[in-house]
């Protein structure tokens, strides 16, 4: 993944930071191939700022509603 708006050099300093924001350009603009860890996922979900209807979805994926 390349971005040219972000300093990652900087950014890899912060590792939390750097791992919300590498889930959220993964979410929001693809993977390049690689898979999006669900348990990185689940951990960060609440700190995650993605496209509603992308997050509703992943919600939908991660947490299935079990049918009676």
């Amino acid at each position: 993944m390349r971005n040219w708006s972000t300093d990652i050099i900087h950014l890899k300093k912060k590792k939390k930071e750097y791992a919300l924001w590498k889930l959220e350009q993964m979410v929001n603009f693809g993977t390049n191939g690689k898979k999006i860890s669900k348990k990185s996922l689940k951990k960060h979900w609440d700190e995650l700022h993605l496209d509603p209807a992308k997050k509703n979805f992943l919600h939908f994926l991660l947490w299935p509603r079990k049918q009676p």
